[in-house]
């Protein structure tokens, strides 16, 4: 097939996207389809005759769009418009898209909307329910409907909120996050009234809205979901703090066990969520989904990807390697899974 591998773009997860996209890309092509790296924002300089070349390199297209990043904070100051030159007449000319982007403008259904308005078929999730799973609050809200143990939480408007805990009827610790945001980036641990109003602060030079939810103490999971169905339960164990941005990224910063050393029960209970969870959201051809469990065994669903991370190391092709799928063949199935919605 002639496929789109769509990443970069404007968000703050830009780099991690081309990293994402550079993997599928070689990947594709290791199944031998004319995949092609193409950068969301910044676009093409010129409309090549032939689009889907059987010769194709990949590591300079993915240094052509870094070098790009070092232009994105002033050409966002003086360009409207998202998409860059010719993506929209690339991508019309693919088979389909694979979407390797992350965070705003990407994940959260604007980019799927387009798509959807032009007949290009896409991986991953439409419009509508890309959109309720990158916001948190809306996330938390069909959690609690739907009877999906979640945190107890609140979204706060940087106009109306207050800074006093007790106005919520919460108390210290609390994790404080973006509420549309990805990657975990712009997310902190407030033990007491100083970390807290440091902390909304930081989650609001990002957004005008914030999540703030009561903190659990436990360890961390993750489970993919592909097709509606639970892959193996992968856990996370950052060396120092909790899984954030640094940890996610920096290699060597966590330990990751897949299968996560638990029970079948409670894997078999995270699993089953996991899937309730998907579902919820009317989320389509894949996604994961993020846990945190305490001492005690309760389990608690943090939030649903849409688009989670696709590098060869990430959490989801560490699941597929344990059922026996390869890297290639995981990045293969997501499109063919993601062409259900065609059919």
């Amino acid at each position: 097939m002639n496929i789109v591998v769509l990443a970069g773009g404007n968000s703050t997860e830009r780099e991690v996207s081309i990293v994402s996209g550079k993997g599928v890309c070689g990947a594709l092509r290791e199944r031998n389809h004319r995949a092609i790296l193409l950068d969301a924002y910044f676009g093409r300089e010129k409309m090549e005759e032939d689009l889907f070349p059987t010769e194709y390199d990949i590591e300079k297209e993915a240094a052509w769009m870094q070098e790009k990043s070092k232009l994105l904070k002033e050409t966002m100051k003086t360009r409207k418009e998202f998409f860059g030159p010719y993506v929209l007449d690339i991508c019309r000319a693919a088979d389909i898209v694979f979407l390797a982007l992350h965070g705003a403008n990407g994940e959260d259904g604007k980019v799927q909307s387009v798509l959807d308005l032009m007949g290009i078929p896409y991986t991953g999730s439409g419009h509508l329910s890309s959109a309720m799973a990158m916001d948190k609050g809306i996330t938390k809200m069909v959690f609690e409907a739907a009877g999906i143990p979640t945190p107890r939480g609140i979204t706060l408007e940087k106009k109306t909120c207050t800074s006093k805990l007790s106005d919520y009827g919460m108390e210290f610790p609390v994790i404080v996050k973006p509420c549309c945001g990805g990657s975990s980036v712009g997310v902190c641990i407030a033990k007491d009234q100083k970390e807290y109003e440091l902390a909304l602060a930081e989650a609001f030079s990002y957004e005008n809205e914030v999540v703030v939810e009561q903190f659990v103490q436990g360890r961390e999971f993750s489970v993919a979901v592909v097709d509606g169905k639970a892959y193996p339960v992968i856990e996370i164990a950052p060396l120092e703090g909790f899984y954030d941005y640094k940890n996610k990224y920096q290699e060597g910063s966590c330990i990751e066990t897949c299968p996560a050393e638990i029970s079948v029960e409670l894997t078999k209970e995270m699993q089953r969520y996991a899937e309730e969870g998907y579902k919820a959201l009317h989320l389509e051809a894949y996604a994961r989904l993020d846990f945190i469990m305490d001492d005690e065994g309760n389990m608690y669903c943090l939030e649903a990807n849409t688009l989670p991370g696709m590098t060869p190391t990430s959490l989801i092709p560490q699941e597929a390697k344990v059922i026996g799928m390869s890297y290639p063949r995981l990045c293969e199935k997501l499109i063919e899974v993601s062409f259900n919605k065609y059919r």
